[in-house]
């Protein structure tokens, strides 16, 4: 199996070649769809840069419906912490080019009913995830257990094995344009 760094370069190729605007319509259709969203008393989202699925359309749903939308912040220590957000205009160049809200606005309350829609590259029907190496995400999840993860992908970045270590946080649903997975049950 090829090491992460080559994967990363490998899905992060395919990913922008998969990319569209119709895709990320179906995949926005399909998590505001989910139960477990419809559900939620928060969502925590990212920001979608590069060829990542479009989350702007998702957030301003979700705003418009209701939802406490929370978006990650990257601080010191490599930890991320998530920030309330009542509109995307609150949302700012960040770390690594990223938007993301100031430190100032408020913490949401993490409950079993909040869901949180996670990037990566490349994932598996088991629910594992390629990221960015960076390790943000799997150390929030884990002290989070309790969440809903959803992955966002193209279904052109769904693979039969992906390297894990004991330490990568797997997802519970894969949304893509085709079709939402079920992982872990």
């Amino acid at each position: 199996m090829q090491d992460k760094k080559e994967l990363r370069k490998k899905f992060s190729a395919i990913r922008k070649a998969a990319k569209s605007d119709a895709k990320d319509m179906g995949i926005t259709a399909r998590v505001l769809s989910l139960e477990a969203v419809a559900n939620a008393d928060t969502v925590l989202l990212f920001a979608s840069f590069r060829s990542e699925p479009d989350t702007w359309a998702l957030a301003v749903s979700l705003l418009k419906n209701g939802k406490t939308v929370a978006y990650p912040l990257c601080g010191e220590n490599n930890e991320m912490t998530f920030r309330i957000v009542d509109s995307i205009s609150q949302l700012r160049d960040g770390k690594y080019d990223i938007s993301e809200p100031d430190s100032s606005l408020p913490c949401p309350v993490i409950t079993d009913r909040t869901v949180c829609i996670v990037p990566g590259l490349a994932f598996t029907e088991n629910g594992e995830r390629l990221g960015y190496g960076g390790g943000y995400y799997d150390r929030f999840l884990e002290k989070h257990p309790q969440l809903t993860t959803v992955a966002l992908a193209y279904e052109a970045t769904i693979t039969q094995t992906l390297p894990s270590e004991r330490h990568d946080a797997a997802v519970k649903y894969i949304v893509t344009e085709e079709r939402t997975v079920l992982c872990n049950e």
